[in-house]
């Protein structure tokens, strides 16, 4: 069964590649959804998928890439969407 999460993510991760490896993750777990760099300095993500994908996609997200560090991460359900069909990298 479908879920979907929405993500905030802050700390230090605009600048270190966090949206490239958001998006690695993503495609890895075969996530739909998006991810973008905010104006406050935070990182949205929105990602479905089942369950267990979306466990080890928020796990990854908590250890960030090199360089980066997670200061603190939101975590939201949100309804599952037939518009997502790949995980995107939004500007």
């Amino acid at each position: 069964m479908l879920e979907a999460k929405r993500f905030v993510v802050s700390g230090r991760v605009q600048g270190v590649g966090f949206r490239f490896f958001a998006h690695d993750a993503a495609v890895r777990e075969g996530l739909t959804g998006w991810v973008r760099n905010q104006p406050n300095r935070t990182v949205e993500i929105v990602a479905q998928g089942d369950a267990e994908s979306l466990l080890r996609f928020e796990m990854a997200l908590r250890r960030g890439p090199a360089g980066a560090r997670v200061d603190d991460m939101i975590v939201d359900r949100e309804p599952v969407t037939a518009s997502f069909t790949i995980f995107q990298i939004e500007p």
